[in-house]
C-alpha cells in the first residue's frame, strides 16, 4: 500500500486535524513509499524503533510520538532517534488525543468493549471533545470483582483503587492514560466507578469527597487498547501485516 494513501486514510479516520492536541498528530517522520507491514507501540523510543526495524515494519504506529508542538535540537537523544528512523527508512505515525477519543478504535471505547459494558456512551468535555466512554455492567460485581476482571483483561497485576464509592459497581467511566483530573466529570456524568491510568495525589480527597471509586490501571496498559485495536481494523481493512510491540514502562 502507497503511504501517502495509508496517511490519508489514518488522518480522516481518526480525525487527526479536528482535535486540538498539544501532540503533533499524523505523520510526523516520512519513511518507505511502500507499506506492507506496520508495527504498533505505545511509545515512540529508541527501543520501539529498534523492534519495529527488527520486525521489518516500514511504518510504526504510536500513541505518543516525538513532537509535541515546540522545536527540538536535533541533539543528544533526539538525534539518536531519528537517526534510526531514517537509516531504516521507516515512518512514524503518531495520534495521540485523536487515539484516546475514537469512537470505534479509542483507548476508551475499546476498554469499554473489553469489559463488557453495555450501553455505552461518551461523557464529559476536553477542549470541545468528549473524552471517555461510559457504561454499565452486564451482571452484578463488587468492585473488587471489578477490579479482578480489569487486571485479566489487561494482563496487569498491580492495580490500585481507591473505594470510596458503592461496593457494588453500577456504572463505569473510562478515560485512560493520566486522567485522574477529570474525575470530577466522571462524577457529574453519574458514574460510580472511575478508570484510569495513572494515580494522582492530588486528586485523593476529591474522590473520597464525592464518593468515588478509582481504579489505576496503568497509564501504559491502559493505553495498549487503541492501538492495538487500531492495528486489527487496518490489518482487516487492507491486509496488511501487523505487529503490536509490548513494552512495558510499569508505569
Amino acid at each position: 500500500m502507497k503511504r501517502t494513501d495509508l496517511v490519508t486514510y489514518l488522518d480522516e479516520y481518526l480525525q487527526v486535524d479536528a482535535i486540538e492536541d498539544s501532540s503533533n498528530n499524523g505523520l510526523q517522520v516520512e519513511g518507505a513509499d511502500e507499506v506492507k507491514r506496520l508495527a504498533f507501540a505505545v511509545d515512540a523510543s529508541l527501543a520501539s524503533f529498534k523492534a519495529a526495524r527488527a520486525a521489518q515494519a516500514q511504518m510504526l504506529v504510536v500513541h505518543h510520538g516525538l513532537f509535541w508542538g515546540k522545536p527540538l535540537m536535533v541533539t543528544g537523544a533526539h538525534r539518536q532517534r531519528l537517526a534510526r528512523l531514517l537509516e531504516g527508512n521507516l515512518s512514524l505515525y503518531a495520534a495521540h488525543l485523536p487515539l484516546d477519543f475514537h469512537a470505534e478504535v479509542g483507548n476508551n471505547a475499546t476498554l469499554a468493549r473489553w469489559l463488557q459494558l453495555e450501553d455505552v456512551a461518551p461523557f464529559g468535555d476536553y477542549k470541545g471533545q468528549a473524552p471517555g466512554f461510559a457504561g454499565c455492567l452486564p451482571g452484578e460485581l463488587t468492585l473488587s470483582q471489578f477490579v479482578k476482571r480489569v487486571e485479566t483483561t489487561l494482563g496487569e497485576p498491580t492495580i490500585k483503587t481507591w473505594d470510596f464509592g458503592p461496593e457494588t459497581v453500577q456504572r463505569v467511566g473510562i478515560i485512560s492514560g493520566g486522567a485522574a483530573f477529570l474525575l470530577d466529570q466522571a462524577w457529574e456524568a453519574g458514574i460510580d466507578t472511575y478508570l484510569t491510568g495513572e494515580m494522582s495525589h492530588s486528586a485523593f480527597h476529591q474522590a473520597r469527597e464525592l464518593g468515588l471509586n478509582v481504579v489505576f490501571a496503568g497509564h501504559y496498559a491502559t493505553e495498549t487498547a487503541g492501538v492495538k485495536a487500531l492495528a486489527e481494523h487496518l490489518a482487516q481493512r487492507y491486509g496488511l501485516d501487523t505487529q503490536f510491540l509490548d513494552l512495558p514502562t510499569g508505569a
